[in-house]
């Protein structure tokens, strides 16, 4: 009996097809060849039509909710939705916002990219489902940057987002509304993503606590990825308190979906464990992180650090001469990796296993094949650049960066057998201007790129770093960051309490 004719899931190619794709790549396939590969692919064929039909594994939508509706009024918001979390739970009573790059099912997202903009996922992603397990409530999508390619709040296709501290400068990105957001108190907490410090740079700038964890220490499983060894997801919040609570939530493994991480990852009480003394730790004031920081910042940052005494904190100078060459060795990883990932990868790249968003990489397939015209700025000159140095250079400055990554990371590991954290600025000016019409390009590309010399070196070597609130200069807050060795996340996040402590009591 004959089968039902089904749709086939990839068109066979013809021999002429076969031939020029010889000729594109300079195989010299002969005609005996291109014929025996043509007969042959008709049993591939079969293959990817199985491959078609099987289900694939979802992940777990758990909660109910309802679409609701995009914010016109606040930039902050791009979308507004009320999901309803578990009764009970670490959470319970917390106000929750995700960052616009994690998908929530049935609210729609667009990653600041007009590209993704109508695109609905069908997935929570698991920093999500965590959230609401825990009894957190999801007030809606943050705005992050177009694609997350920004330092500066400007680019994201919904609008720019502006600094609460003052309305013509910027609040920081990628994770621009988390951090104001937070800052402005509409909000609890919130997820941010952090590839080149866009956690830390708009807590630094809003005056709020952002923790890049250890990379891998909290699953990306759900969120779109920018370079499979840069990506965190991390929490954002007023008090270390609570970012610490948010991280004890989204830390842990995620049973293989994500290649980041490992299945021996312990996931400490963080919350209980804070109010630990820290008399005795030992914290070193890296030299180089004070190169090229503005001097109002650098005083602010130091005074600070050294506030840590009054705590039975031993403070030091330290220094860490390749920390100087730290956003270099991170920018062939960054630019490339996420050139490759991201755009040419459409989302997913390939070569890792765990589990493939697959209806949000077929949404940037279908968007950037139709308007690769409506990149932003940044993102244009990420694929221009990234195009070049792969057709002249090929892999070669990616690999070597990867290899110079070992470096960097031993040489921040060897510092930290002295000291229990390293501190430093988080970012060497207050809050930068948004651009306005009058600028050169020149002038906003600096803007949008021109303060990650300190936070990208540590989404490098994965070790985790933290940004709280040292003061303020000229009515902005300044950002000090802690760094701690791979996975000893408690003792960043008890010596930032101690600063905060120290601090509030002296306001």
């Amino acid at each position: 009996m004959a089968e039902l004719l089904k749709s086939p899931a990839v068109l066979m190619p013809s021999k002429e097809e076969l031939a020029k794709i010889s000729e594109d790549l300079r195989l010299k396939c002969s005609e005996e060849e291109i014929e025996a590969f043509h007969e042959h692919f008709k049993g591939t064929m079969k293959a990817y039509q199985r491959v078609n039909e099987i289900p694939e594994p979802q992940l777990p939508v758990k909660y109910p909710r309802t679409p609701g509706h995009r914010e016109t009024k606040d930039n902050a918001w791009y979308w507004r939705c009320d999901i309803k979390g578990a009764d009970t739970g670490k959470l319970a009573g917390k106000t929750v916002g995700i960052k616009d790059n994690v998908a929530v099912a049935g609210v729609p997202m667009m990653n600041g990219n007009k590209h993704l903009e109508g695109y609905t996922p069908e997935f929570d992603a698991t920093v999500v489902t965590r959230t609401l397990d825990a009894g957190g409530r999801v007030l809606g999508k943050t705005t992050c940057e177009d694609l997350c390619l920004s330092g500066n709040s400007w680019t994201s296709s919904s609008g720019p987002v502006p600094n609460p501290h003052c309305p013509t400068r910027s609040a920081g990105g990628s994770s621009s509304g988390s951090a104001s957001l937070v800052a402005r108190g509409e909000i609890d907490l919130a997820v941010g993503g952090d590839q080149g410090g866009s956690i830390r740079i708009p807590s630094s700038w809003c005056g709020v606590v952002g923790h890049k964890p250890t990379f891998g220490l909290v699953p990306y499983t759900g969120a779109v990825p920018i370079e499979l060894t840069v990506d965190h997801l991390g929490p954002i919040a007023r008090t270390v308190e609570d970012c610490a609570l948010f991280l004890e939530v989204l830390a842990g493994y995620d049973n293989g979906t994500d290649p980041r991480q490992h299945p021996g990852i312990v996931v400490p009480p963080y919350s209980s464990l804070l109010k630990e003394s820290v008399v005795g730790k030992r914290a070193g004031i890296v030299t180089e992180g004070f190169i090229d920081v503005d001097s109002g910042v650098s005083g602010c940052v130091r005074k600070a650090a050294n506030s840590l005494t009054a705590a039975g904190i031993v403070v030091e100078e330290v220094s860490v001469p390749l920390h100087a060459d730290g956003l270099d060795i991170w920018t062939p990883v960054c630019f490339e990796g996420c050139y490759n990932m991201m755009i040419k990868g459409n989302g997913n790249g390939q070569n890792w296993k765990g589990q493939y968003c697959l209806s949000m990489q077929e949404a940037l397939t279908r968007s950037y094949n139709l308007r690769p015209h409506d990149f932003s700025m940044p993102c244009k000159l990420l694929s221009v650049f990234s195009e070049y140095m792969a057709r002249n250079y090929q892999n070669k400055f990616y690999a070597k960066a990867q290899n110079l990554t070992r470096l960097l990371t031993q040489a921040y590991d060897q510092a930290l057998r002295s000291y229990d954290v390293l501190i430093m600025p988080t970012l060497p000016s207050t809050a930068m201007a948004l651009p306005t019409t009058d600028m050169s390009l020149s002038e906003i590309i600096h803007l949008t790129f021109g303060m990650i010399k300190n936070t990208a070196p540590f989404d490098s070597t994965g070790h985790p770093a933290l940004t709280i609130n040292a003061g303020e200069v000229g009515g902005l807050p300044v950002g000090m960051m802690i760094i701690g060795r791979h996975f000893d996340d408690l003792t960043v996040l008890q010596m930032a309490r101690a600063f905060e402590q120290i601090r509030d009591k002296s306001a």
